[in-house]
């Protein structure tokens, strides 16, 4: 792991998913997808915590976005340390392969027309969700490299 510290020029950022740690860095800033709308943390924000949608994660050094991290939801925490996210699910959204995340919809689309309880139908229903934003996550913006 980096050593994190987050001077008072840059935050602190760590984004954890339940395979590895994607992110463990000083930034100038972090954009990500809250549950209420997106949320820029910027060096010494105020405390938050905040459930995350499905959606993209964009970290900043300067003007510039150096990473673009799809995340299928989670949690986000900002803290005098930084922000720290813990994500359900996520991935590069340079790895993102549309063609898998089809055939994601289309297996749970399959699933939920013979699904025939509540619980089974909101996990296949959250699935076809998170499907849709990888897909249109690989449609809006650009990592620079």
């Amino acid at each position: 792991m980096a050593d994190v510290t987050g001077t008072p020029d840059k935050v602190a950022f760590e984004l954890v998913s339940p395979e590895r740690l994607l992110a463990s860095e000083d930034v100038d800033m972090v954009v990500a997808p809250g549950a209420g709308g997106d949320f820029g943390v910027l060096p010494e924000h105020s405390p938050l915590m905040s459930l995350l949608r499905p959606g993209v994660i964009e970290i900043y050094d300067g003007d510039n976005i150096t990473q673009r991290i799809f995340v299928g939801g989670g949690f986000a925490e900002v803290n005098e340390k930084g922000c720290t996210v813990l994500a359900e699910e996520a991935l590069r959204v340079d790895d993102i392969d549309v063609g898998e995340a089809e055939k994601r919809i289309k297996l749970a689309q399959d699933d939920l027309a013979s699904a025939d309880d509540d619980v089974t139908k909101a996990k296949l229903e959250r699935d076809i969700k998170v499907a849709e934003a990888m897909i249109d996550a690989t449609k809006s913006g650009s990592a620079a490299h």
